[in-house]
């Protein structure tokens, strides 16, 4: 329980639990409240109630509050190049630092891990080029890219033109078993 500054703590004679009582000191306003007379007082007592019953709120709140994300997921293909390419930039930094070690060192090794952290920066740059064309590419094809060339807005137009179709034929289909078969061909 928190207590203003004019709190005192004594501890029983007994031995129990501390007992703690406190002075009920008047509190200053705020400086943005204008203190008018006994409607101020009255308010005041209402504020340190709800500031009461919110403490004892916020004691049994949990540990984390769901929050909405600010940003959507990366999509698959996206994240999994992503943490290769993660992965890869951190074996290859493991390597130039161990690299520049065995050279202070003067280790044989020094050579060794030279050459092994010259192929990981190559390794590396691709990785990162891979992050880069594989969002490239999903975005062309899933996403609406506003350019002329965006091939999610030629698929998009074809499943439109599909749909209409399929509706259509279907109509038709419904028109003619509402006419019991009339204006078929052959009755067989």
């Amino acid at each position: 329980m928190l207590m203003g500054t004019a709190e005192r703590r004594r501890a029983p004679e007994d031995g129990g639990a501390a007992e703690s009582t406190a002075r009920s000191v008047p509190e200053a306003p705020d400086r943005d409240i204008p203190a008018a007379g006994p409607d101020a007082t009255a308010r005041m007592r209402t504020e340190r109630s709800e500031g009461r019953e919110a403490r004892e709120e916020s004691a049994y709140r949990p540990l984390w509050t769901e929050e909405p994300a600010r940003r959507r997921r990366l999509p698959d293909p996206v994240r999994t190049a992503a943490v290769r390419a993660v992965l890869v930039v951190a074996v290859t930094l493991i390597l130039a630092m161990v690299a520049f070690l065995c050279t202070m060192a003067g280790s044989w090794l020094a050579f060794p891990m030279m050459i092994g952290s010259v192929a990981g920066t190559v390794v590396a740059t691709w990785g990162v080029l891979d992050v880069w064309v594989t969002r490239q590419v999903w975005n062309q094809r899933h996403g609406v890219v506003s350019m002329p060339s965006s091939t999610a807005r030629a698929m998009r137009r074809e499943r439109r033109r599909a749909r209409r179709q399929a509706r259509s034929a279907e109509r038709g289909q419904e028109r003619i078993r509402r006419r019991g078969g009339a204006g078929r061909l052959s009755h067989s």
